[in-house]
């Protein structure tokens, strides 16, 4: 694959080196503590190989992500204040609004916004019974907060919700519009939301726009990277999509991305 970079990681003493795509997902890395190259797809390996090979010391091995053991994944466990798992959806914004101090146009905005994020999120906490898992809220640096990630069969997911408020919405390459309001950079925003998820996680993320309570939803023909989906209809294209994860993978990614810390270290 053309393109390929190599980027060291931006979390001290993980001894890792970053095998980056142009868009900033990552599709393998270098373990130089333990001399591993793990490699996300397969059919990637040949131009991974290429980028790497001047870093390589003898006696390395190559394969797909390890899988960590149950024991492993019990020591991840974190105290109440560095785990995200316990976040609702519009967690903060149920926050500014019980305690801050906006206008009432602005507070009426904010109750749209948190209504979508909970209807969007009830939809997809509905997916745990499928093995997938879900966090809400999650802080990204120089970004803000990212509304939902998703992680299941399929892969990863990160959402932005959009109150629809009944009207047409319109999803451009950069820009989307809803009824008569002004456009909003929202592809833009989640296509850099997902490119800051894959570095922390080393794993391809999908940008996803959720569009709730829209009356219709038309996509430009030339948007092709960011899925775009509906409330209630959000569960059943997820599930009928194939899977590529195993269950202790997305155990696995779900551990390491609940922990707050994680995050920190994620450059957008």
């Amino acid at each position: 694959m053309r393109g390929l970079k190599v980027l060291p990681s931006g979390r001290p003493g993980r001894g890792r080196l970053y095998v980056n795509r142009p868009d900033g997902q990552a599709v393998a890395w270098y373990d130089r503590q333990a001399n591993r190259i793990s490699v996300l797809a397969d059919d990637q390996r040949e131009a991974v190989l290429a980028v790497l090979r001047p870093y390589l010391t003898r006696d390395w091995t190559i394969g797909p992500p390890p899988v960590p053991t149950p024991a492993e994944l019990r020591g991840l466990s974190l105290p109440p204040d560095r785990d995200l798992a316990p976040n609702r959806p519009g967690e903060t914004l149920l926050g500014e609004l019980a305690y801050g101090s906006q206008g009432s146009r602005a507070r009426h905005r904010m109750r749209q916004e948190l209504q979508a994020r909970q209807r969007t999120g009830a939809e997809v906490d509905l997916l745990e019974a499928s093995d997938w898992r879900a966090l809400h809220d999650v802080p990204l640096p120089g970004l803000g907060l990212l509304d939902h990630l998703l992680i299941g069969p399929p892969g990863v997911l990160a959402v932005r919700t959009v109150p629809g408020r009944r009207q047409r919405a319109q999803v451009g390459d950069l820009l989307l519009t809803v009824g008569r309001a002004e456009p909003r950079p929202d592809p833009r925003w989640i296509r850099r939301a997902a490119a800051c998820a894959a570095r922390v996680l080393a794993a391809p993320v999908t940008p996803v726009l959720a569009l709730a309570d829209a009356a219709r939803v038309e996509v430009a023909p030339t948007q092709r990277d960011v899925l775009v989906l509906q409330p209630p209809t959000l569960t059943t294209l997820l599930r009928g999509t194939p899977a590529t994860l195993k269950p202790p993978e997305i155990e696995a990614l779900f551990a390491v991305a609940r922990a707050r810390p994680a995050w920190s270290g994620a450059l957008s």
